[in-house]
C-alpha cells in the first residue's frame, strides 16, 4: 500500500508537468511566441519558473519525486528521441568547411567558456552548462550535459536562461547587421555563420527566415551538424567526470559510481537509424512531436525547481560569462567564416 501511495504521489507530479507542457504547446503556437521564436520548451521553463515562485509552496511535497522524474528520466528519453530530427545526409549537404567551422566553434567556445568561468571564479558546473549551451544547440545541449554531470536543477535553469536571452537577441541582431552590410558575407557564408554561432535551432530558423530562404536552408543544416556534436562532447565530459569520480569517496567510505551517458550513445544510434529512412515521414514527424513534448516536460520540471532565490544565489556572473561568449561567437565566428571558409573550398 505504501508503494502504491508513493507511485500515486509521483504520478501527480508527472501529470502536473504534462499539463504545464500542454499549456506550453498552446502558448507556443500563438503569434507572439512564434514572432520571438519561443519554442514550447522555452515557454515550458518560463511556466515552470512562474509555478516555482508562486504556487509551489502550496502543493504537497510528495509531488516532488514526479517533478524530479521529469527533469531526469524523461529528459534522457527526450534527448534520445531528438536524434529523429537528424540524419548523416545533412553532413554531406554542406560539405567539409561547415564541419570544420562547427568543430572549431564548439571546441573553442567550451574551452574558452570554462577558462573565463574560472577567471570569474564561477561555479564550475554552471560555467560548463552555459558554455555547452552556447557552443552546441542551446537548451537541448544544456539538458544533455545536465544528464551527464547531474548538477542542481537551478544551475541548469540559469544556463538555459542565458541561452534564451542571447539566442533571442541573435534572431534580431543577425538580420539587422546583415542587411546593413556589416556582415560582408555571401548568402552561403552567411548561412554557415548563422548556423555555426546562433544558440537555439528555433533562433536559427527565425534569423534565417528573416534573411531569405537561401541563407535559412544552409543555416539550418549547419546547425543540425552542430547538434550532432553533442554526442562526442558528452562522451568527453563523461570521461573527465569519471576521472574526478574515481578519486571521490562517499561519506560511508564507498566509492562513487561512475555514470556513463548511455543516452548520448542511444542518441547517436537513433541518428544512424533515422539516416536509413526506414520509417515513413508521418511516423518520424509524430515521434519528433512527442519528443518536443517530453523535452518540454523536462524543461518545465527544471523551471519548477528554480526559484528567484536560486537565481540570486547564482548571481550575475553566468550572464556576464554568456555575454563574453556571445561576443566571441559573433566576432570569432565571422572571421572564421570570412577567411577560413574560402581557404577550405
Amino acid at each position: 500500500m505504501k508503494i502504491t501511495e508513493q507511485r500515486s504521489s509521483m504520478l501527480h507530479g508527472i501529470l502536473l508537468m504534462a499539463l504545464f507542457s500542454c499549456a506550453a504547446f498552446y502558448l507556443g503556437d500563438m503569434s507572439f511566441a512564434k514572432a520571438l521564436s519561443f519554442s514550447p520548451m522555452i515557454v515550458g521553463i518560463i511556466l515552470g519558473m512562474l509555478y516555482a515562485n508562486s504556487l509551489r509552496n502550496n502543493l504537497p511535497e510528495t509531488w516532488t519525486p514526479g517533478i524530479v522524474f521529469c527533469s531526469k528520466r524523461i529528459l534522457r528519453i527526450g534527448i534520445i528521441l531528438y536524434g529523429f530530427k537528424l540524419t548523416f545526409q545533412d553532413i554531406t549537404a554542406v560539405g567539409l568547411p561547415a564541419i570544420i567551422i562547427d568543430a572549431i566553434v564548439v571546441v573553442v567556445t567550451i574551452v574558452f567558456g570554462l577558462f573565463v568561468g574560472k577567471m570569474l571564479k564561477m561555479d564550475r558546473s554552471i560555467a560548463l552548462l552555459t558554455s555547452c549551451g552556447a557552443a552546441i544547440c542551446g537548451a537541448a545541449a544544456v539538458m544533455g550535459v545536465d544528464g551527464a554531470v547531474r548538477p542542481k536543477p537551478y544551475k541548469t535553469a540559469v544556463a538555459v536562461a542565458t541561452v534564451v536571452i542571447f539566442g533571442t537577441l541573435s534572431m534580431f541582431l543577425y538580420p539587422i547587421l546583415y542587411r546593413a552590410g556589416i556582415f560582408d558575407l555571401s548568402d552561403q557564408q552567411m548561412g554557415l555563420f548563422a548556423g555555426a554561432t546562433i544558440h537555439e535551432v528555433a533562433h536559427v530558423v527565425g534569423a534565417g527566415n528573416a534573411m531569405g530562404a537561401a541563407i535559412s536552408d544552409s543555416a539550418i543544416i549547419v546547425k543540425m551538424i552542430r547538434v550532432m556534436m553533442l554526442v562526442p562532447v558528452l562522451l568527453v565530459i563523461a570521461f573527465f567526470v569519471a576521472k574526478d569520480v574515481a578519486t571521490r569517496e562517499n561519506a560511508d567510505g564507498t566509492k562513487t559510481k561512475i555514470q556513463i551517458p548511455w543516452f548520448a550513445i542511444m542518441f547517436l544510434l537513433v541518428i544512424c537509424f533515422n539516416s536509413l529512412n526506414l520509417l515513413p515521414a508521418d511516423v518520424v514527424k509524430g515521434i519528433t512531436t512527442l519528443d518536443t513534448f517530453l523535452l518540454t516536460m523536462a524543461m518545465t520540471a527544471l523551471g519548477a525547481e528554480t526559484s528567484i532565490d536560486k537565481f540570486k544565489k547564482a548571481g550575475f556572473k553566468p550572464f556576464l560569462l554568456a555575454a563574453i561568449i556571445y561576443v566571441w561567437l559573433i566576432v570569432g565566428g565571422y572571421y572564421l567564416t570570412k577567411f577560413l571558409v574560402p581557404a577550405l573550398m
